[in-house]
């Protein structure tokens, strides 16, 4: 009933009012139910001034002494009253009209509701609540007053007597209940109806500390239902693209030659995931998995098998990755690995010239190209496919839903509900409890061994005032054949951030000591430049490169085994630990050093403190998570996904379990109760997923 019930239902609504509604995402009377409070306030009491705290919100009466109206080019109106024990305080009003300030006489009364602070002339409170009575005082609230999130033009006033209407009509038209009443009541949390009425109306004996704190049955219990519609959800997308037709691969005898000739063999963790893509690869349902790999544990190399499956299949592999520079280096490692099995690798980027765009295009629409390494550039209409078989996604959640999805639906198939395999990676290690939740519709590998004589990075954290002793250190190190990188954040001086531009350091290098082979690298650069500067490097024609973060994922010099980061207070933890990755990468023992501006802040000062302390890119992910929350890790603040309402994966972690738990007995029973599911879906994310019962 309130799911079908258009918010225009309710009195005061038209099209107007509807349509700022709808920003708020309240499109039928059920959303306003689900809208739930920021805080509370408590008007249930009154708090004597003599008993009042600086800093709390309290609702005070008092009789109005006098007021008046303070000269300036904006009057102020101060009204003065005391209380019954004899505490003066002062209303204090910037925006007022001259009606409003003839309400307040003296010898009336006054309730006000605001913060109380500590004013120029004593206790005061600026734009209270108010209410002014002359005898008989208004009836004090029963229930704690819910504060809404509001948008322009919807007054929090507008919403909350919308939500009351929304309230009295849920009285008469309870909603259906989305979970097994037993589960909830061995888990001591309400039913859905007392879950909402109590959070919009709050009793005066509710544990305010406990909601504030998420602790209250009543948000614990839409918490574990959300959690539960969003594993339902996972399922449900992925049983739809299992559903789809994909092609089968069989063995690769180019695999197995290439396997043959590499200068190294394959970690007990790589062959795993290798094995575990196989059999992915030989189902005629779409693989949809996602690798997990630290920096440095060999993901391209797996990546590079899956792709000559597919080639000796007779089928396209499409590799995507974020940057140019990334995906210049996988175009490097599979021409490197690829060409000489007589497989050729085609290369997208938006800086290619037009003839030669023109060429790659041919090549990938004739099939002539069985690999095309691109960024971005590989969505545009202009990329056609012979027979796309394989997407490969480097560092994936940097793009959006709708962009792979697009990649995707270039793959030209006269079968309907054709799908090509999809193989994700990133060196972004994901804690447990967010994979459970952001990816539940993949599947998971993890490549948790690095290749042997790999050693750990030893990392110091400095003051910047030793800058200079580092450059003299570096230069030493470089005279006796080690190579390094300088990494600044910014690439040009900046007067509002107190950041050591790349420009700068790179000319203090070659003024100090000129005999140094330097190089630098930023965004800036067209691509060539900076293939060419990388080549230099990599060739050791260079000893020492500056650069801005410009080479954080994807540059693979083994060589390289001295790494200082300048003003690593500004660089989030997941950045920092994918810059230090770039050294340790071969046999020589590699250490890092982060130069910090002071002061730092508690936060700066934790991220430095374990990237000192560790190595371990899951520790690592583990405090980020912490630090940031999952939709700033996982990029899906820009990307769409993992949009949760009410829960949180880190503070709501110990519902995770046992909500998949209830999630796969609500599938397991849908047979009989399909309603339920949509019900579910309706309610939390506004749509359905279909679900077939196999």
């Amino acid at each position: 009933m309130l799911e079908q019930m258009h918010v225009t239902s309710l009195k005061g609504v038209g099209d107007k009012q509807a349509e700022k509604l709808e920003k708020l995402g309240l499109r039928v009377v059920q959303d306003l139910l689900f809208h739930l409070p920021l805080r509370y306030q408590d008007k249930t009491k009154l708090t004597s001034l003599d008993e009042a705290i600086i800093g709390q919100e309290i609702q005070i009466e008092a009789e109005i002494t006098s007021q008046r109206l303070t000269p300036g080019r904006r009057p102020t109106l101060m009204v003065q009253a005391r209380d019954t024990s004899g505490h003066s305080i002062g209303l204090r009003f910037f925006h007022f009209h001259p009606s409003q300030a003839r309400q307040f006489k003296r010898g009336e009364f006054v309730r006000a509701f605001a913060e109380l602070r500590s004013g120029p002339n004593g206790l005061e409170m600026v734009h209270p609540q108010y209410q002014i009575f002359t005898h008989t005082p208004p009836a004090l609230d029963d229930t704690l007053t819910p504060v809404y999130p509001t948008t322009e033009g919807l007054g929090q006033a507008s919403l909350v007597k919308l939500i009351k209407q929304a309230i009295t009509l849920l009285k008469q038209y309870p909603l259906a209940e989305g979970l097994d009443l037993d589960w909830l009541k061995t888990r001591q949390l309400p039913a859905i109806n007392q879950a909402l009425l109590t959070l919009h109306q709050p009793q005066p004996d509710d544990d305010l500390g406990q909601i504030k704190r998420f602790e209250h049955p009543a948000q614990q219990r839409l918490i574990v239902e959300e959690l539960v519609t969003q594993q339902v959800s996972l399922f449900l997308m992925r049983q739809q693209q299992e559903r789809r037709y994909a092609p089968q691969f069989g063995d690769s005898p180019s695999a197995q030659r290439l396997l043959a000739q590499l200068p190294f063999s394959l970690t007990g963790a790589q062959q795993r995931v290798w094995q575990q893509i196989q059999q992915d690869l030989s189902r005629d349902h779409p693989m949809q998995r996602l690798i997990q790999g630290d920096v440095g544990s060999g993901k391209t190399i797996v990546a590079a098998l899956a792709a000559l499956q597919a080639a000796d299949a007779g089928y396209q592999v499409a590799i995507m990755a974020p940057t140019e520079i990334l995906a210049e280096q996988h175009r490097n490692h599979f021409c490197e690995w690829l060409e000489p099995l007589g497989i050729e690798v085609a290369w997208l980027n938006g800086r290619l010239k037009t003839a030669e765009k023109r060429d790659m295009l041919e090549k990938i629409t004739q099939g002539q190209a069985k690999i095309a390494v691109g960024t971005h550039a590989l969505f545009q209409e202009s990329v056609q496919f012979n027979q796309l078989g394989l997407v490969i996604i480097d560092e994936q959640h940097r793009f959006g839903v709708h962009q792979r999805l697009s990649l995707n639906q270039k793959a030209q198939s006269e079968t309907k509900d054709f799908a090509p395999h999809q193989l994700t990676m990133t060196a972004t290690p994901i804690p447990r409890t967010l994979a459970m939740t952001a990816y539940g519709d993949l599947d998971i590998s993890v490549i948790d061994e690095l290749p042997p004589g790999r050693q750990p990075i030893d990392t110091a954290v400095l003051n910047n005032h030793k800058r200079q002793e580092v450059m003299a250190h570096l230069y030493h190190q470089c005279q006796q054949g080690v190579q390094a990188y300088w990494v600044c954040p910014l690439i040009d001086e900046s007067e509002a951030l107190d950041a050591q531009a790349a420009q700068t350091t790179y000319d203090e290098f070659k003024q100090l000591w000129p005999d140094m082979r330097v190089g630098l690298i930023h965004g800036r650069l067209k691509s060539a430049e900076k293939q060419s500067i990388m080549q230099q490097f990599s060739d050791h024609h260079l000893d020492l490169l500056v650069a801005t973060t410009v080479i954080e994922v994807g540059v693979n010099v083994p060589n390289a085994s001295l790494m200082i980061i300048e003003n690593a207070e500004r660089l989030g933890l997941a950045q920092l630990h994918q810059l230090r990755g770039r050294v340790g990468r071969g046999a020589k023992k590699s250490h890092c050093v982060l130069l910090y501006q002071a002061p730092l802040s508690a936060t700066a000062k934790a991220r430095l403190q374990i990237m000192r302390e560790t190595n371990d890119g899951f520790l690592i992910a583990e405090e980020d998570l912490r630090i940031r929350g999952p939709g700033e890790v996982l990029g899906t603040r820009q990307t769409g996904g993992l949009q949760l309402r009410i829960a949180d994966i880190q503070r709501d972690q110990a519902w995770i379990e046992p909500a998949q738990t209830a999630a796969h007995d609500l599938l397991r029973l849908a047979a009989s109760d399909p309603e339920r599911i949509n019900l579910l879906q309706q309610r939390w994310i506004g749509t359905k997923v279909e679900y077939k019962h196999a």
